[in-house]
């Protein structure tokens, strides 16, 4: 057999259509193909976003089932921005295969993603992920029994270094050179900052004072690996029994557990009324927490309602409680305390640990969310609304 070197390579001028390469199919994505055009897919999207173009003008835009199909991608495979996207798609055939393309078709660019996602509005998104929901609940996933809730962080697309002063616009550099004027330092070095700011006394980065020209609503807030940053707090509502992400909203970093659990339980709710399991106060649905979500007042609120807790109680301080007549409040503690002790309180505790965080792992850490790469709350939660879904 003779060895055949390499030139020049020359494009061809003319291809025949079986001589074009095709993929040879992808096990996952052809299921999934396949899932989703059964269930008319593509027919629902295309109702729901109808309203948001135009009905006769300029050219025919790209299919809206082709922008979620590529947000459902940069999950799949882990890919945090949309360039990313965009390239693995053009560089797979059998992404493109699952993009519904032809062969002269192109993928489409960035540009349209970030122009589709800001002409859709939020409502869109959430009607995608009901329908999805809906589909899983079709399938026996939902039980909607035990609902256990957590949160996490997710680090914002704006540096810590661009933050400024509410009240001055001064930036952090800029304050520490004031200051060191003030101290009689004419022209302070890098060096000379740093010692000023290593020795000030009452040294804090607060929310109240401080805010990101970038991305407003990125907050200042410690993340799980320990460092300081600006971020969100994304925080999942999921089935205990089948591991479904029932809600999934996106908070300020700032805000505790405490404050951000009562939108996260109108977000299942919705949601769960959308496949008929909403939960009500005759058929009550277990919620199961950790401890960062007790309080006497949360409790109280949530006694006799449809939401039966079994939330992680702290541990109690040195001495007695003391109720200063608050009854209500008293029952609620002692009942959730007394759930939390029993058999089934135990073992839904440990299901809570699995599951609830493992979401955080797919979502999160595998699907490429740990870092935002979108700036605005509602912006972000577009595609991690679909990211979830």
């Amino acid at each position: 057999m003779a060895m055949r070197r390499d030139g020049d390579v020359q494009a061809d001028l003319i291809v025949s259509w079986s001589d074009i390469p095709r993929s040879p199919g992808h096990a996952f994505y052809d299921k999934l193909q396949k899932l989703l055009v059964d269930a008319g897919f593509d027919r629902f999207v295309e109702e729901a976003c109808q309203a948001y173009y135009a009905a006769r003008m300029g050219a025919p835009s790209v299919p809206p089932g082709r922008y979620f199909r590529m947000l459902l991608i940069g999950y799949f495979e882990g890919i945090h921005s949309e360039r990313g996207i965009v390239w693995r798609c053009s560089d797979s055939l059998s992404l493109r295969e699952f993009l519904r393309l032809t062969t002269r078709e192109k993928v489409p660019d960035h540009s349209w993603m970030s122009k589709t996602r800001s002409r859709l509005p939020h409502e869109v998104h959430d009607q995608i992920f009901a329908w999805v929901l809906g589909l899983v609940a079709d399938h026996d996933l939902v039980k909607a029994e035990r609902i256990g809730v957590d949160g996490s962080t997710m680090e914002a697309n704006a540096a810590l270094r661009t933050i400024v002063r509410r009240d001055t616009a001064e930036t952090y550099r800029e304050m520490l050179t004031r200051m060191a004027h003030e101290s009689g330092i004419e022209t302070p070095t890098a060096d000379d900052l740093v010692r000023l700011d290593r020795k000030r006394t009452g040294k804090k980065l607060s929310n109240t004072d401080w805010e990101s020209p970038v991305d407003p609503d990125a907050k200042v807030a410690r993340m799980k690996n320990g460092s300081t940053r600006l971020g969100y707090k994304p925080e999942h509502a999921v089935d205990l029994d089948t591991g479904v992400i029932v809600a999934a909203p996106i908070h300020p970093a700032d805000k505790g557990d405490t404050n951000t659990l009562e939108a996260t339980l109108e977000a299942a709710a919705r949601n769960l009324a959308t496949v008929d399991m909403a939960p009500a106060p005759d058929t009550p649905c277990e919620l199961v927490t950790d401890k960062g979500y007790h309080s006497r007042e949360g409790l109280k609120a949530l006694a006799n309602g449809p939401w039966k807790t079994r939330i992680s109680e702290p541990l109690p301080a040195k001495g007695i409680l003391r109720w200063h007549g608050d009854e209500e409040a008293q029952k609620a503690v002692y009942a959730n305390r007394a759930r939390l002790k029993s058999h089934i309180g135990r073992k839904t505790m440990r299901k809570r640990g699995e599951l609830v965080e493992r979401s955080f792992a797919h979502v999160l850490d595998r699907g490429g969310m740990r870092r935002a790469w979108l700036r605005g709350r509602e912006n972000l939660h577009k595609r991690y609304l679909i990211h979830v879904a």
